[in-house]
């Protein structure tokens, strides 16, 4: 999936109600779980977490190439 440019997985795991997650954002990448029944809730959890990161990101420096 993608929100705002930023490619994301959502996906369930084998304990009901519980979603793993993950999505990157240049070098660095985030993960984690959230609980709910609802497939579109957890969805958009992960979209919130993004748009929280993103806001991280402004003003910061660009990241220096990879060598």
């Amino acid at each position: 999936m993608n929100h705002r440019g930023i490619e994301f997985t959502v996906a369930k795991t084998a304990i009901p109600g519980i979603w793993q997650w993950q999505f990157r954002i240049g070098e660095q990448i985030k993960s984690g779980r959230t609980e709910t029944k609802i497939d579109l809730l957890a969805i958009r959890r992960v979209q919130l977490r993004i748009d929280r990161e993103l806001k991280r990101w402004v003003g910061r420096p660009p990241e220096p190439p990879a060598r």
